[in-house]
């Protein structure tokens, strides 16, 4: 899906490369796009535990002082083009035990688009799918037993334009035609008065909670700070995330809803079991 939710940027390519590109790679590539890239000018050092600043320079300093700074390409950005259709992708595996089913959205991230929603898209996110009380597990799962699991997702810390989405994994026998109206019911209700202030404050407490939580651990937090300062953000960002997203509101979760969530623009993507051709 991500390859039609991007029409233009390199979001749209997988991490990895598109298989029929792989099989031409060798070596030489892969140690040329280290010798351009892999530059400790171009690299965000997060060191996590028991250590004093002045310890954790010296082993820095230590270790990787002795490597050379050297010159790095300038990164060129794409501006995504506006979507202006609804695109649905189909297509099946022998590997797929269940359908899995998704729906994406181009959002806005904390760097790109409108960034001012970004943390109301956070909360809607998580009062939507975020929970076994949220709407779409407790209806498509729960009351109607039409899903095995079903959420919603968004991640605004990418250097550009994010994607907001849901997620389903149908039970056995279930249609995708029966699992979507029922599904386009729920968010329907949702988003036309469902969301009420008391929603949205318990999903802003189980996020901070969490983000308590994150820090109880040595690569947790190394690895929130390690991710923002490489996608552009600050550590006063990361300090004061709690806090950004306690101030939410419900008109403010519901205009980031309205605001992204159209079904003229969605990218439908469904995963059949069955064999490929």
């Amino acid at each position: 899906p991500q390859a039609d939710l991007f029409l233009h940027h390199p979001y749209r390519i997988p991490t990895i490369g598109w298989e029929s590109e792989m099989h031409g790679l060798t070596a030489a590539d892969a140690r040329a796009f280290y010798r351009r890239w892999y530059a400790p000018n171009n690299a965000v050092l997060v060191i996590g535990g028991d250590v004093t600043v002045a310890r954790a320079r010296a082993l820095a300093e230590k270790y990787y002082g002795p490597i050379p700074a050297r010159a790095v390409p300038p990164r060129r950005r794409v501006n995504e083009p506006s979507k202006v259709a609804a695109t649905r992708l189909t297509m099946k595996s022998p590997r797929v035990a269940q359908i899995s089913w998704t729906r994406q959205y181009l959002a806005p991230s904390y760097r790109a688009g409108a960034a001012q929603y970004a943390y109301a898209l956070q909360v809607l996110a998580e009062v939507l799918g975020g929970s076994a009380d949220s709407p779409l597990y407790k209806g498509l799962v729960v009351d109607r037993p039409l899903a095995a699991s079903a959420g919603a997702f968004y991640d605004p810390d990418v250097y550009d334009l994010a994607t907001f989405g849901f997620a389903a994994r149908l039970r056995n026998g279930v249609s995708v035609a029966d699992f979507e109206k029922a599904f386009g019911e729920i968010l329907r209700t949702a988003l036309h008065g469902g969301i009420s202030a008391r929603d949205v404050a318990r999903a802003k407490a189980r996020m901070r909670s969490a983000a308590i939580y994150a820090r109880d651990s040595l690569s947790g937090p190394a690895h929130i700070v390690g991710q923002a300062l490489a996608t552009g953000q600050s550590l006063d960002d990361v300090e004061h995330w709690p806090e950004r997203i306690g101030a939410m509101t419900l008109a403010q979760v519901q205009a980031a809803a309205h605001l992204v969530i159209r079904d003229e623009v969605a990218v439908t993507g469904v995963l059949r079991p069955g064999p490929t051709s």
